[in-house]
């Protein structure tokens, strides 16, 4: 039992095994509406355009965090702002946001004077995680699951059936964008996780899984969230063993177990067809 009590005497994996189960917890649950509403670009959209609000926050020596969120908030809104408009297809209004806001962020890092500086930004810094850095993401998980409690009914009617949504009078408009901002406040505590790069990839891959598992939503929350923090704890041990990137191998730990889930899926599948021959 040794090499699993060996990483948790030291503190900054403590607060890291916290910051990947709260952030796990989070990405997973907001993701399974992602994947429902095929959502996923946007996600991606939100993790790449944070980059310009964290680069400007890094070169003037402002919170990175403070920076990612209002780059975020901006973008959400204008997805949700421009996606209204006739002239312009969501998917269109996502893609000019989306390429427009990380050539912004990659100019911006052109202009520092080393690379290096931001590569936690790109790829995630899951063990320097602070303990201001641990309250501010418990504050936003907090804040995520109590919206999404206090709205789950309209969520999940929007998501499943917009249309009957719209005819009993719920504003499905303006539940997307309560969305988004949920959306990219959890993708900006997620990036001090995975970073930019793999953030997407949190929301969608646990909320996949359990999508192929369960097609009940209180349900597929909850395998989803399963999955994400067991993703980011096995993750962090192996960080820790391999001495290899902890974004990357939490990210690969919930693609793995994706593709378990997948192969459970088509077993079942081939069992039922098989009984019914």
């Amino acid at each position: 039992m040794d090499w699993l009590i060996e990483p948790l005497r030291y503190s900054f994996m403590q607060t890291a095994i916290l910051a990947a189960v709260l952030v796990g917890a989070t990405c997973a649950t907001i993701g399974v509406y992602v994947v429902l509403r095929r959502m996923a670009f946007i996600g991606d959209a939100l993790a790449h355009t944070a980059l310009p609000g964290l680069v400007v926050a890094y070169l003037n020596g402002w919170s990175l965090f403070g920076g990612a969120v209002v780059a975020g908030l901006l973008t959400a809104l204008g997805i949700g702002w421009l996606s209204r408009r006739e002239e312009v297809r969501e998917d269109t209004a996502i893609g000019i946001l989306f390429t427009g806001m990380f050539a912004l962020g990659i100019l911006l890092i052109s202009t520092t004077r080393s690379f290096r500086d931001l590569t936690h930004i790109l790829f995630g810094n899951i063990l320097g995680v602070t303990g201001s850095d641990l309250i501010l993401i418990a504050a936003i998980t907090a804040i995520t699951f109590i919206v999404l409690i206090a709205f789950h009914k309209e969520l999940e009617l929007t998501s499943f059936d917009p249309t009957h949504a719209e005819v009993i009078g719920l504003r499905a408009d303006r539940l997307r964008y309560l969305l988004l901002i949920l959306l990219s406040l959890t993708v900006v505590t997620s990036i001090q996780v995975v970073g930019v790069v793999l953030t997407s990839a949190m929301l969608v891959t646990p909320a996949a899984a359990a999508a192929l598992v369960t097609n009940r939503l209180p349900r597929m929350m909850m395998i989803a969230a399963l999955i994400a923090i067991a993703s980011g704890v096995i993750g962090l041990y192996i960080s820790f063993y391999q001495n290899v990137s902890s974004g990357a191998a939490i990210v690969l730990v919930a693609t793995v177990c994706f593709g378990l889930a997948w192969v459970v899926r088509v077993l079942n599948i081939r069992r039922r067809k098989s009984k019914t021959a």
